[in-house]
């Protein structure tokens, strides 16, 4: 009896030691599957980063809760972008504070006006400033304020430019437009062609867009409301958004 009472204890006490090294295999498996699938979806910047933090969990890592979780990994390159995000909002808030001082000068306070967006430096133009109602065609009077804005645009390096046309949401149809899209096109497309008669100005780094009445920034229900929709917007782009 005390010799069978011997062996079942010894079958109720298998060593499990096995387990621990067993789990860490299965747990660094699972990691090279979610670094692989990730790979396959993201910038080779990220994909570096992630490598590097794989590659800590074999030299330096002890178990399962050693290797970072993804939420870390962004986090690590959301600071790396930071550093250089941060220096171009410097850049472009000096820019800012060239193109304030002139308007300032210029006393158009109530005619431009600027704004640091999550996009970019926007400048905006009255219509009135630059055309005539319903017309494209850049006045003759008030080509010198484009061809000033041109010399503003002049940076180094160079920044990806939109010009944008908008229009209240009175519906226009002459001999030369169809619809408020064709005219805030035209106007955006004719005062590129002025900015960029600057010859320090590279064309390759604008592009000219028309939203029509789709984008307002105020109700068009009130004169004062229809005045601040007719507008064309100078879009200078961080370079960080455009090296993505």
């Amino acid at each position: 009896m005390a010799r069978k009472k011997k062996k079942r204890n010894h079958e109720e006490h298998i060593d499990e030691s096995w387990l621990v090294p067993y789990a860490d295999i299965l747990t660094l498996l699972l990691a090279l599957f979610i670094v692989l699938f990730a790979s396959s979806s993201i910038d080779s910047k990220k994909f570096n980063s992630m490598s590097n933090y794989f590659n800590q969990v074999f030299t330096g890592g002890s178990g399962v809760m050693d290797f970072p979780s993804t939420t870390q990994m962004d986090n690590a390159d959301s600071l790396e972008r930071g550093g250089s995000g941060k220096t171009e909002r410097e850049e472009l808030s000096h820019i800012q504070g060239k193109v304030n001082t002139y308007i300032e000068n210029k006393e158009l306070n109530d005619k431009l006006g600027t704004s640091l967006t999550d996009e970019g430096l926007l400048v905006t133009i009255r219509d009135n400033v630059l055309f005539e109602s319903g017309a494209a065609d850049v006045g003759k009077e008030n080509q010198q304020i484009a061809k000033d804005i041109s010399k503003l645009l002049v940076m180094n390096p160079p920044r990806s430019i939109v010009i944008s046309g908008h229009t209240d949401n009175l519906p226009i149809k002459t001999n030369q437009f169809d619809s408020n899209w064709d005219l805030s096109v035209m106007r955006a497309v004719n005062f590129m062609k002025i900015l960029l008669e600057n010859d320090n100005l590279d064309p390759e780094w604008f592009s000219a867009k028309g939203f029509g009445e789709f984008k307002p920034v105020a109700s068009n229900k009130t004169a004062e409301g229809r005045a601040k929709n007719r507008r064309v917007e100078i879009l200078i782009v961080p370079r960080t958004n455009v090296d993505e």
